[in-house]
C-alpha cells in the first residue's frame, strides 16, 4: 500500500503522462503523405497538410496528430485550390458546383453578363459554393453566339457597363471585351477603348479575347495596360501572336514585360491548335494562366476541365511546378478577391485541389480536331474547400 507521499509522486506523474497527449494538437482534416507541390513556397516535396478553422495550420514532414478526418494523399499531387479565370460558370447554377468537382475553388464567369444581364450572373456568383467572380462585357447583352455582340458599336455602352459594376461591385472584378472579328468587325479598337473606360473609375483590369482578330495584334496589345489580360493566346490564324514567317511578334514579349497577363483560354472553337502552340513555346511564350473557357457542356469537348487543359503543356516539357503556379497563385494574382488564395501558406484558407499524375497514353485535342498523344494527365481527384472535404460524385 502506497503512503502518502508516494501517491502524490504517482498521482502526479500519471497528470504529467497525460499531459503531451491533451496538449497535443488536434485538427480537422489532416491529409497526409501527399506530394505537395506549392509554387507560392517553392514547395514540391512529400508532406502532411493539417487544417484546423478552414485555414491551413501546419505542412509538415509527418504529422503525428489526430484529426477528425484524414486523407490519404499517398501518390496523389496535393495543390492550392485551382483558380479559373475565364469561365461561364455564371450561366446557370450548376455550373459553380460542378467545376467544384475538378478542384477550381475559385472562378470569374468572363462576360457572359453584359449591363443588360449581370444582376442574374453576379446572383449566380455570390450563390456559389466556391469564390466566384465576374467581368462584366462591355456589350450590354453580354456574349452572343453565334452572330456577335460588338457588330453595332453601340452596343459597347460605358454608362450603363459602369453602373451594372456598381450595382454589383462585391462581385464584380473587371471588364471583358471579345475582339474577334466574327464578334467586332472593324469595331474592335473602339470596343477595347470603351472598355478601358468603364474599367478606369473602378481601377479595375480589362480581359481581351483576341484570336482572328479585324485589327493587327500590335494595335490590340499597344492599348492594354499592367494588370489586363489577353486570354486565348495561341489564336492561329490573321492577326495572331505570330508572324507569316511563323515568328513571335516581338510586341507580345513587350507587352508582358509591362505587365500584361497572357492567358491560355482553351475554348472549343478557333481559340488555339498545336502547331501555334509549339512555334510560341519554342520562342518562350508560355501561359501566365491557365483557363477553360468553361461551361457545363464541357465535359463533352476537348476542354474536359482545368486538370486536363494543364495536362497538355506537360506534353511541351513546361515544368509541372510552372504548371501548377498558372493555375494558382499566378492566376490568384490576376485579381485582388484571390489575394489570400493560390497559396499553402500557413494561415491561409484551406482550398486545395487533390490530383492523381497517371501515366500512360492519353489523347489531347485542340480547337481543330487535332489531337496530340501525351504520356502523363491529371486527374482531379479529391478537393477541399474552405477546409471542408468536398465530396464528389
Amino acid at each position: 500500500m502506497m503512503n502518502r507521499r508516494q501517491l502524490v509522486c504517482a498521482t502526479g506523474a500519471a497528470l504529467l503522462a497525460s499531459i503531451p497527449k491533451a496538449l497535443a494538437a488536434t485538427y480537422d482534416l489532416i491529409i497526409r503523405g501527399g506530394r505537395v507541390v506549392d509554387p507560392s513556397t517553392g514547395l514540391d516535396a512529400t508532406r502532411d497538410v493539417a487544417i484546423s478553422g478552414g485555414r491551413i495550420a501546419a505542412v509538415e514532414g509527418s504529422i503525428s496528430a489526430d484529426a477528425a478526418e484524414t486523407i490519404d494523399a499517398r501518390g496523389k499531387i496535393v495543390a492550392p485550390g485551382l483558380i479559373d479565370i475565364h469561365t461561364h460558370a455564371g450561366r446557370s447554377k450548376e455550373g459553380p458546383p460542378m467545376c467544384l468537382q475538378d478542384g477550381v475553388t475559385g472562378w470569374v464567369d468572363a462576360g457572359t453578363g453584359g449591363a443588360d444581364n449581370m444582376d442574374a450572373v453576379a446572383a449566380i456568383a455570390r450563390g456559389a459554393p466556391q469564390i466566384g467572380r465576374c467581368l462584366v462585357n462591355i456589350a450590354r447583352t453580354g456574349v452572343i453566339a453565334p452572330g456577335g455582340e460588338l457588330h453595332d458599336i453601340n452596343a459597347a455602352n460605358v454608362a450603363l457597363a459602369q453602373a451594372a459594376i456598381a450595382r454589383n461591385r462585391d462581385v464584380v472584378v473587371g471588364v471583358k471585351a471579345r475582339l474577334s472579328d466574327n464578334v467586332t468587325g472593324a469595331n474592335d479598337l473602339e470596343a477595347l477603348r470603351r472598355a478601358q473606360e468603364a474599367a478606369a473609375p473602378f481601377n479595375l483590369p480589362v480581359m481581351v479575347h483576341v484570336g482572328q482578330n479585324y485589327s493587327p495584334l500590335r494595335a490590340i496589345l499597344a492599348l492594354l495596360k499592367r494588370g489586363d489580360i489577353a486570354t486565348h493566346i495561341y489564336a492561329p490564324g490573321k492577326n495572331g501572336i505570330l508572324d507569316d514567317k511563323g515568328m513571335l511578334l516581338p510586341e507580345v514579349m513587350a507587352a508582358r514585360r509591362r505587365g500584361v497577363i497572357f492567358d491560355f483560354g482553351n475554348g472549343v472553337t478557333d481559340h488555339f491548335d498545336w502547331d501555334t502552340v509549339e512555334k510560341a513555346t519554342r520562342q518562350g511564350l508560355w501561359p501566365d494562366t491557365f483557363s477553360t473557357d468553361w461551361s457545363t457542356a464541357s465535359k463533352t469537348t476537348g476542354v474536359v476541365d482545368l486538370p486536363n487543359v494543364m495536362s497538355k503543356f506537360i506534353m511541351f516539357g513546361m515544368p509541372l511546378s510552372r504548371i501548377i503556379a498558372a493555375a494558382t497563385i499566378n492566376a490568384a494574382r490576376c485579381f485582388p478577391a484571390f489575394d489570400d488564395r493560390g497559396t499553402l501558406n500557413v494561415g491561409a484558407p484551406a482550398d486545395l485541389a487533390i490530383m492523381e499524375l497517371r501515366d500512360g497514353t492519353f489523347e489531347f485535342l485542340d480547337n481543330y480536331k487535332g489531337t496530340r498523344t501525351g504520356r502523363q494527365r491529371l486527374f482531379p481527384s479529391e478537393t477541399v474547400l474552405n477546409g471542408k472535404h468536398v465530396q464528389h460524385a
